[in-house]
């Protein structure tokens, strides 16, 4: 495999959906104190696209909390949900429109022990499958909404890792979209990787 790259703003400057297909399998990477990197590959995300789309944060137009979204494209938005938990999301499309991708899963790869620490315990595989324990896991907080993910200095970001086929990839509803009503309810913007692969990318290292 060639040598990891940061992504550039190009390929967050797309459709949500390309973008949160193409997520998967990627790796995202915080950098800490003395530059010791936390990091996982990206295998669950979902999209959120538009003021039209009645799940999306975007629905109750321009906020203070949802101000990050309509910015420009590969910034992080950050956002505090439940009363306890950071969720972390990646801006695409154009500046002013308001789109992003959730990250919802990881399987964890560097920094473990701080993970481990930071998670009190918990067992290997869940560690980081769901969006508040990943932000936990990595330190994720208010702090990271706005940063640009593309800036060469930022301690956030994401790095080229590999390919996961069409075949490993599960397509369906979005989570937790209770009380939103059709057709945003059902609609199958939320990209996994199936559990089989996700248990061999735990396999070849980091767990």
């Amino acid at each position: 495999m060639s040598q990891p790259h940061r992504l550039d703003r190009d390929f967050f400057e797309r459709s949500t959906l390309v973008v949160a297909r193409a997520l998967l399998g990627q790796r995202l990477v915080r950098l800490e104190e003395g530059d010791l990197r936390t990091s996982g590959l990206i295998v669950e995300t979902e999209a959120y696209i538009g003021t039209e789309d009645l799940g999306c944060h975007a629905k109750a137009g321009r906020t203070p909390r949802n101000e990050s979204m309509w910015g420009p494209p590969g910034h992080a938005y950050v956002y505090f949900t439940y009363g306890m938990h950071w969720m972390l999301n990646f801006v695409t499309e154009s500046d002013g429109y308001p789109a992003a991708v959730l990250i919802r899963s990881l399987v964890p790869r560097e920094g473990l022990e701080r993970i481990r620490q930071r998670r009190s315990g918990r067992t290997e595989s869940l560690l980081t499958n769901g969006p508040a324990k990943l932000c936990q896991a990595l330190a994720i907080d208010r702090s990271m909404d706005g940063v640009d993910l593309c800036d060469p200095t930022s301690t956030l970001f994401v790095e080229t890792e590999s390919q996961i086929p069409d075949a490993h990839v599960i397509a369906g509803p979005r989570v937790g979209l209770i009380t939103v009503p059709e057709p945003w309810k059902s609609i199958p913007w939320r990209f996994r990787v199936d559990q089989a692969r996700i248990t061999l990318l735990f396999d070849e290292g980091g767990c």
